[in-house]
């Protein structure tokens, strides 16, 4: 075969392919446009009464609520529009913000009074009593042409043999014959017919999976401009998503500074306070002239000072360690390891040092040296494994780091403990802490951290 040969030949295996799938699916959206016509007659019978029932007691109090009634009822009926949908094998459409949330500060007909200031209730009514009872009455009567017509004229030739027939006179397959008789001369009326039903079979038939495929994307189109999501709900799950990882981060920012300053005052402020009483017991036996008690004293200063110094050391090491600052993450998350009690076995990609941010860096590097402690001090582990990868190729790309231990199991969620505050540290970052620990073990922890999309190149340029 030559090149050329399979130039020619690759669209057309390509293009009859995709007829083939256009084929497959032609029985969920045939259902589809034939349900959807269905669903939209109900639609407009239940709203059009409730609503306009509704406005026309609007100078009652009944009023109200009727149509807040309508808006819900409208919810309903284009949410079942949308699960129909799926028939069809278009992609799903995304689902709107509905508001869910209440605040304290709303009255009570604020509250309840939501879906009439909440447009998505009002496109959704729009669609259910106005557009998808016109558009589905358009789309159901092609339905029902191209599949008689696909149906009856390739089958004609058997059905058609059962209808009764008289003398030929009056039937259309005479008139036919006789307008082209250079074409059909000679031929019964019933043979005419049957070739003409069976020519408009092959053609309806063949534009068949094309016309259900326009016929639907048609509706999808409209279904996903009035029931879908909008930008504006983009922005305002992003908004909320903001205000709660801020929330987060400042819930766990003032439990951090609450343990550290329990910390200071429990270990190196009253080290600090003995250190004081030691140096001054030291002055009096100086002036005393008491060399020896003098010297004793010295010494358990020193001590003191160095336990003070080394308590401050592992104090500081959890706020901002030097050898994250100096040397990157890699390479801090390398030294917790090593200085783990048990062996920790590593799989650190080098990219992390360039692609994640230093306020990244210290939040993943704190809750690891927590894992791994939380592994040595209530797991019973004896081996543990340490996995930092990227995933570049998403929008944004995101941080994957998990800690896997071989011990007893049994880790969940306490509010107050030490998971719950390691949960809204990453949460704070607008990622997400996974806990996957059975009874018996292994216990898996993950943290899935998204990162900025600016920094996707950093990698290539490390």
């Amino acid at each position: 075969m030559t090149t050329e040969q399979i130039r020619t030949e690759a669209p057309t295996r390509t293009g009859w392919a995709a007829y083939g799938r256009e084929w497959k699916l032609v029985p969920g959206r045939a259902l589809y446009l034939i349900l959807a016509f269905a669903l939209a007659m109900t639609a407009v019978s239940v709203l059009a009464g409730l609503f306009w029932t509704g406005v026309g007691l609007l100078i009652l109090i009944v009023g109200l609520p009727i149509i807040m009634l309508s808006l819900f009822v409208a919810r309903g009926f284009g949410l079942a529009d949308r699960y129909l949908l799926l028939l069809t094998g278009l992609p799903e459409i995304a689902e709107p913000e509905w508001d869910r949330e209440v605040t304290r500060s709303e009255g009570f007909w604020a509250t309840i009074s939501r879906p009439l200031r909440n447009g998505h209730y009002w496109t959704y009514l729009l669609h259910g009593m106005i557009v998808s009872p016109i558009v589905s009455t358009v789309t159901f009567a092609l339905t029902t042409v191209w599949l008689s017509v696909s149906l009856g004229g390739l089958t004609f030739w058997f059905w058609g043999a059962f209808i009764p027939r008289g003398d030929g006179t009056g039937e259309w397959g005479q008139y036919v014959s006789a307008a082209m008789p250079w074409l059909f001369g000679g031929w019964s009326s019933f043979t005419v017919e049957v070739t003409l039903y069976l020519i408009a079979g092959v053609i309806f038939a063949v534009t068949l999976p094309w016309v259900m495929s326009g016929l639907a994307r048609f509706q999808y189109l409209i279904a996903r401009g009035l029931l879908g999501r909008w930008a504006s709900d983009d922005l305002a799950a992003e908004a909320r998503a903001e205000a709660a990882a801020r929330t987060s981060a400042v819930q766990a920012e003032s439990a951090g500074l609450r343990r550290l300053e329990r910390d200071i005052h429990d270990g190196p402020q009253q080290r600090l306070v003995r250190l004081q009483l030691d140096l001054a017991a030291l002055e009096r036996r100086a002036a005393a002239g008491d060399t020896e008690a003098a010297a004793e004293l010295a010494r358990e200063a020193q001590g003191h000072a160095k336990a003070a110094l080394d308590e401050l050391r592992a104090l500081s090491s959890g706020v901002a360690p030097p050898l994250l600052q100096d040397r990157g993450l890699a390479a801090a998350l390398a030294g917790v390891a090593a200085a783990s009690a048990l062996p920790v076995s590593l799989d650190i990609d080098p990219a992390v040092d360039a692609a994640v941010p230093a306020e990244v860096a210290r939040t993943v590097y704190f809750v690891i040296a927590e894992l791994i402690t939380n592994a040595v001090k209530h797991a019973g582990a004896s081996a543990a494994t340490l996995k930092v990868s990227l995933r570049p190729g998403e929008t944004p790309p995101m941080l994957d780091v998990w800690v896997v231990d071989n011990g007893r199991g049994g880790a969940h969620m306490v509010p107050g403990h030490g998971l719950e505050g390691l949960r809204d540290r990453i949460a704070g970052l607008r990622g997400v802490l996974v806990v996957d620990s059975p009874l018996g073990g292994p216990t898996a922890v993950g943290v899935h951290i998204p990162l900025a999309s600016t920094i996707a190149a950093a990698p290539a340029t490390a």
